[in-house]
């Protein structure tokens, strides 16, 4: 089957560092993701000065402050992105960033070939244009969105050339509650908008984006930390290198027992079918010619002898020999 695309979301966890991105890179291609991702933004291009934290960003760091003095902490420059990416092809998982404005567009537009847009961009024409208009792949997030923003979104990107678009249901809440995540929503995406699907999670834990594997999620995002006790807004609802590698083999393995549409035996389970399964035996001591019927057979293991479906064709036939006390009748 298709293999689930497993993207450890670093976001500004690095704290401004590029020693620390590096290492999440380093730590998310240890543990089996596919793909580590960045967000890049130019703070004046993002956030006016009247903007203020979210209240889990509040609660995090203790602190009130606008949100652009705070992501001015968490930026990296071009340089040092340039450095991440060649560093991230260095070591062999792929480089990816999510812009949030359209000077990061372009700036990233030689340095991946997908796009991630995330749910707070859903309704901002101006950049999905941008966006579409490389011609690209576009993974979107549908966070805080209806169903008809998402389809006004899938459509302008379509309508101006974006590459294939694949949805993520996401609830924006850091951590999102459970009660809260309605994972069958992604069904919805798929069925409206006839594209592949995935899941962007908040959630505590990891149960949540292995159920969507199962459920049909072809991409999944989850948020990554070295520690959840750094400083920094979003690292108390990341995973630790641990629960993201778990993460990993959880999915890896539903994959696996996913299988086909096909029901027959397993390859393993055949050896299994005689032991398990039943036959038609004699009850007592049948003498030759004897009518054989319910009181004289009966059904038992192993099952290497006539199958008991066969149970109406047998009774009423006569004995074509002797039969001892749990042998196998033969007609």
């Amino acid at each position: 089957m298709e293999r689930t695309l497993i993207i450890a979301e670093a976001g500004v966890n690095h704290n401004g560092s590029i020693k620390i991105a590096k290492q999440l890179a380093k730590s998310a291609k240890e543990c089996g993701a596919d793909i580590v991702k960045f967000q890049t933004f130019n703070v004046d291009g993002l956030v006016s000065k009247y903007a203020e934290m979210a209240d889990y960003q509040k609660k995090n760091l203790g602190v009130q402050e606008s949100q652009k003095d705070m992501l001015k902490k968490l930026m990296l420059t071009q340089e040092e992105f340039l450095e991440l990416a060649g560093y991230c092809k260095e070591i062999g998982i792929r480089f990816l960033s999510t812009p949030f404005d359209i000077g990061s567009i372009h700036f990233l537009n030689p340095l991946q070939n997908i796009w991630k847009i995330p749910s707070g961009e859903i309704t901002n024409y101006p950049y999905l244009v941008e966006i579409a208009r490389t011609g690209k792949e576009v993974i979107l997030s549908t966070g805080m969105s209806t169903m008809e923003e998402v389809e006004a979104a899938f459509n302008l990107l379509e309508d101006h050339g974006a590459g294939a678009i694949t949805l993520l249901h996401c609830t924006t809440e850091y951590p999102a509650p459970m009660r809260e995540i309605n994972l069958r929503a992604m069904l919805t995406l798929k069925a409206y908008c006839g594209c592949k699907v995935g899941y962007s999670d908040h959630s505590e834990g990891i149960e949540v984006p292995v159920a969507a594997v199962a459920i049909g999620a072809k991409v999944i995002e989850k948020h990554f930390t070295l520690d959840k006790f750094m400083d920094g807004p979003d690292h108390k609802a990341s995973l630790e290198p641990e629960e993201l590698s778990a993460m990993v083999r959880a999915i890896r393995n539903v994959e696996l027992a996913l299988g086909s549409m096909e029901k027959k035996p397993s390859e393993s389970e055949r050896k299994n079918i005689s032991v398990a399964r039943k036959s038609i035996v004699a009850a007592r001591r049948i003498k030759k010619g004897e009518i054989l019927s319910k009181d004289n057979i009966t059904t038992k293991r192993p099952g290497n002898g006539l199958d008991p479906m066969r149970w109406k064709e047998v009774i009423g036939t006569f004995a074509v020999r002797e039969f001892q006390e749990d042998e196998l009748i033969e007609i």
